[in-house]
C-alpha cells in the first residue's frame, strides 16, 4: 500500500483510536482481519444479513494468492491468470527490465502466451489448509526452561512439524505464530515458482497523481498487473478462480476482501507502543530519509540510473510516509493516555489471579527494554542496514547456508530449515540483473552510516572499512565479488562470472576456500550479528510467553470473538462502499474516468497529473464516449486492511470480483494500531474500470476473452 504523511486528521480521530485500542470485541461491525478458520459467522449474519457457505469460502480461499515479494492477488481464470497491483508487481517489472526495455515505466502486454515473460524469483502461495498445532508447540516448552532454551525448543518443534507436513503433503508448510504467541497454526500452501508477466499498464496511470494524490481520496489509479502461474511449463489449471462481476459496485454495497495483511500492532502493550514511538519508528525514518536522498540523487544522474533506482525509490518513499503516519498517531498524548487507562483495566483482571507471580505486562516491558538496548547495533548488523547491497545479501545467505546445513534441522536459524529450502534457493539464485555502479552507491552510503552510528574508532567499523573510505571500500567489495548476475556488460567489457551456485553447492569447504571479498565481509560480521540475534530471540520468547498468558485470559473472558494481529497470512475482511465527511464536505465513495480527465485538465496535464502517451492519444475519443466516462474507476469502502493487502481481491455477496485493493485514505494511516470506520477507507480499483481500460485503451482482446469479458465489453459499447 502507498503511504503518505497525514496532512489533516479529524479532531475526533484520537478518541476513536484509543477506544478501539481496548482489548475487546470489535467496536465496529466491519472491524477485523479474520483467519478463514475463525470467522465470526453469527456476528456477520446479524450485522450484514449474510451467511457464507463452505463452498463460497473455499472458492475465495483457493482463488486468493500471496506474492512472497509482498502483497496479495487472485486467480481470475482457470488457466492460472493472476490479478494484483502494479506496485505489487513492480519488483518483477524492475527485474525484467533493462536499458532498452523499461516495463515498470512503460508497461507491457503479451500478445500471445509465448510472449509472457518469466519472472526471475517470484513465488506465489495459495492456502490449502490450516491446522491448529498449539498444543504440540506449547508442549515442547516447560516452565523451568530459560528463555533461550525455550526459544530453541519452540524453534525445533516448529521445524519438525513443518518438515513432517512437507513430506506428507508436498505443500509449503509454515507454522504461524498468532496472538503474539497465544496460538500456533500450520498453514499448508500450494507453491508456484514459474510465474510470468502478462500485462502491466504504464507506471504513470498506475500511480496517477504521484505523491500529491497518494493516500488521498478521490483517486484515479489503474494500479493493476496480470501474471500467470505455470506448472511443468504449461499454464496452471487451477480448481478455483473468481468470476468478474457483471455490474460495478454501488454505494451501500457489502464487499469482502481476501488478502494477506502484513503486520499490525493492535494487541501491543503500552510498553511496546512506546518503544515503537521512541525507538523503532525514529530509526526507521532516519534510515529511510537517508536512502531517499541517496536514491533520488542517483536517479537524477541519467535515464538509466533513474530506471535502476525507480522501484527502490518508490518503495522507500512509501515506507517513509507509512511510518510518518503511524508516528503522528503515537505522538498524540491522548493516544498514550487512553491506551494506558485501557491497559490498566485489563491488567487488573489478569494480575488479580497471579498469586504473587510477576505480571506478564512487566515481563513484556523488561524484554522490550532489552530489545531497545541492542536495537541500533542489531539493525545495522543482523538487519544488514550497514551493508545495503544485493551482493552482500547473497554472501550472507551462502555463508549461513553452509554453516546451518551441518546442524540438525530443528537447531538451524528459521530461514534455513529444510522446509524453506526451495524458497530460499529461488531467491538466492535469482537472475535479477545487478549493476556495479548502483550497488556501490548503496553500499558506500550504508557503510558511511555504519561508521557514523558506531563511531570511526569502533573495532568492527575499522575491520569492515579495512583502512579505506566507505566509498573506496564499497567499490573494492563490489568490484571483486562474483556473487550475483550482472546486467549487460558495456562496450569492451567482458561478462563477469557468477559463482553463487558453485559456492552454495560446495558447502563449508568451498566457502572457507573462497577469496570473494563480499563473502569475507559477511564472515567478518557474522559472529557479532548472531550474538545480537540470540539476545533478541530470547527477549522475544519472554514476550511470546507473556502475550500467551494475556491471550488465554482474554479468551476466558471474551470467548473466541477475537481476531489475531496481522501476520502476512490469509485473512477475510468486509465493509461497505461508503461516503465519509471531511472538512465540512461529503467525499463520495466512487470515482469515474470523467474524474480522471477532469483532474488532469485542472492540473494542466503537468507531472504528476499527466497521462501516458497512449492515454493522450485516445483522450479525445474517450471523452466523447459518455458510457466510458461514467464508468466507475476507483471506490472506497470500510473494509479493514493494512499493508500486504495490496492486490487483494474485493468480491460481492455472490463471490464475484468487483475490485482490487490498492491503498487506503489518509485517515487509514493509523490502522496498524486500531480500526475506525468513521473516516478511514480502503481504496480499490473498480473491476468495471479495469475492464474498460483494458478494452478501450490497451485493446488487449486476448486478455479480455480469457476473463470472459469480450462479449460483455462489446455489449457495453453498443
Amino acid at each position: 500500500m502507498h503511504r503518505l504523511p497525514p496532512r489533516r486528521l479529524a479532531p475526533s480521530l484520537a478518541a476513536v483510536l484509543l477506544a478501539a485500542c481496548a482489548l475487546a470485541w470489535p467496536a465496529s461491525a466491519d472491524e477485523g482481519m479474520w483467519p478463514f478458520n475463525g470467522l465470526p459467522a453469527e456476528a456477520l449474519a446479524e450485522q450484514h444479513d449474510v451467511r457464507l457457505t463452505p463452498e463460497w469460502l473455499e472458492r475465495l480461499q483457493q482463488s486468493s494468492v500471496r506474492f512472497n515479494s509482498g502483497g496479495s492477488g487472485s486467480f481470475v481464470s482457470a488457466e492460472g491468470l493472476v490479478l494484483t497491483n502494479h506496485h505489487v508487481g513492480a519488483d518483477s517489472l524492475q527485474k525484467l527490465s533493462d536499458a532498452t526495455h523499461d516495463y515498470f515505466r512503460n508497461g507491457f502486454t503479451a500478445a500471445t502466451r509465448a510472449d509472457e515473460l518469466k519472472c526471475p524469483d517470484l513465488e506465489l502461495n495459495v492456502l490449502m489448509s490450516i491446522e491448529d498445532v498449539t498444543a504440540r508447540v506449547e508442549a515442547a516448552v516447560t516452565p523451568v526452561m530459560s528463555a533461550a532454551d525455550a526459544f530453541a525448543a519452540r524453534r525445533a518443534v516448529m521445524a519438525t512439524i513443518e518438515q513432517e507436513s512437507l513430506a506428507a503433503s508436498g505443500l509449503r508448510s509454515d507454522v504461524v505464530t498468532l496472538y503474539q504467541g497465544g496460538a500456533y497454526h500450520l498453514y499448508r500452501s500450494k507453491k508456484y515458482t514459474d510465474v510470468r508477466l502478462v500485462f502491466a499498464p504504464e507506471q504513470q496511470i498506475a500511480f496517477f497523481g504521484g505523491d500529491a494524490d497518494n493516500f488521498e481520496f478521490p483517486r484515479f489509479n489503474l494500479d493493476v498487473c496480470f501474471f500467470r502461474a505455470y506448472e511443468s511449463g504449461m499454464p496452471a489449471r487451477v480448481p478455483h478462480h473468481l468470476p468478474w462481476a457483471p455490474r460495478p459496485v454501488a454505494a451501500g454495497d457489502l464487499v469482502f476482501v481476501s488478502g494477506h495483511p502484513g503486520h499490525t500492532d493492535r494487541a501491543a502493550t503500552l510498553a511496546e507502543l512506546v518503544s515503537m514511538r521512541d525507538v523503532r519508528i525514529p530509526a526507521d525514518l532516519q534510515q529511510l530519509n537517508r536512502l531517499e536522498s541517496l536514491l533520488a540523487a542517483y536517479a537524477a544522474e541519467g535515464p538509466e540510473e533513474q530506471r535502476q533506482a525507480a522501484d527502490d525509490l518508490f518503495g522507500v518513499r512509501n515506507g517513509r510516509k507509512s511510518r510518518l503516519g503511524m508516528q503522528a498517531g503515537l505522538l498524540d498524548p491522548a493516544v498514550i493516555a487512553r491506551r494506558r487507562a485501557a491497559e490498566e483495566r485489563t491488567r487488573g483482571d489478569i494480575d488479580a489471579g497471579l498469586a504473587g507471580k510477576q505480571s506478564p505486562y512487566d515481563r513484556i516491558a523488561a524484554a522490550q527494554r532489552e530489545l531497545d538496548s541492542i536495537a541500533g547495533r542489531l539493525r545495522l548488523l543482523e538487519g544488514a542496514t550497514a551493508f545495503n547491497s544485493r551482493f552482500f545479501a547473497h554472501a550472507r545467505t551462502i555463508l549461513r547456508s553452509a554453516a546451518e546445513r551441518t546442524r540438525p534441522n530443528g537447531e538451524r536459524l528459521r530461514e534455513y530449515r529444510d522446509s524453506n529450502r526451495e524458497s530460499l534457493e529461488l531467491e538466492l539464485f535469482s537472475a535479477e540483473p545487478l549493476y556495479d555502479t548502483y550497488e556501490t552507491a548503496k553500499l558506500a552510503d550504508s557503510l558511511t552510516h555504519l561508521a557514523a552510528a558506531l563511531g570511526g574508532d569502533d573495532p568492527l567499523v575499522q575491520q569492515v572499512l579495512a583502512g579505506r573510505s566507505p566509498r573506496e571500500r564499497a567499490a573494492e567489495l563490489v568490484r571483486g565479488t562474483t556473487l550475483g548476475h550482472r546486467g549487460e556488460a558495456g562496450p569492451g567489457e567482458a561478462a563477469r562470472p557468477d559463482s553463487r551456485r558453485e559456492l552454495y553447492a560446495g558447502g563449508d569447504a568451498a566457502v572457507a576456500a573462497s577469496q570473494d571479498p563480499m563473502l569475507a565481509l559477511a564472515r567478518l560480521v557474522d559472529e557479532e550479528s548472531r550474538r545480537l540475534r540470540k539476545i533478541a530471540e530470547a527477549a522475544q520468547e519472554v514476550k511470546r510467553q507473556a502475550h500467551a498468558e494475556i491471550t488465554r485470559a482474554r479468551f476466558a473472558r471474551e470467548g473466541a470473538a477475537m481476531y489475531p494481529d496481522a501476520t502476512f497470512t490469509l485473512r477475510l475482511a468486509w465493509g461497505t462502499v461508503k461516503a465519509y465527511e471531511e472538512a465540512d464536505r461529503t467525499i463520495e465513495p466512487i470515482t469515474t474516468f470523467a474524474g480522471l480527465f477532469a483532474r488532469a485538465a485542472a492540473k494542466r496535464d503537468t507531472p504528476p497529473f499527466d497521462l501516458p502517451p497512449r492515454w493522450q492519444a485516445e483522450r479525445r475519443a474517450l471523452e466523447q464516449d459518455a458510457a466510458f466516462m461514467a464508468t466507475p474507476f476507483n471506490f472506497a469502502s470500510t473494509a479493514d486492511i493494512i499493508g500486504g493487502n495490496s492486490g487483494s481481491p474485493v468480491v460481492n455477496r455472490a463471490g464475484e470480483l468487483v475490485g482490487v485493493i490498492f491503498d487506503g485514505n489518509i485517515q487509514s494511516l493509523v490502522l496498524g494500531i486500531a480500526y475506525d470506520d468513521t473516516q478511514a477507507r480502503a481504496v480499490s480499483v473498480d473491476a468495471a474500470g479495469i475492464r474498460a481500460a483494458v478494452a478501450r485503451v490497451y485493446r488487449a482482446n486476448e486478455l479480455l476473452a480469457e476473463l470472459g469479458l469480450a462479449r460483455a465489453e462489446e455489449q457495453s459499447l453498443k
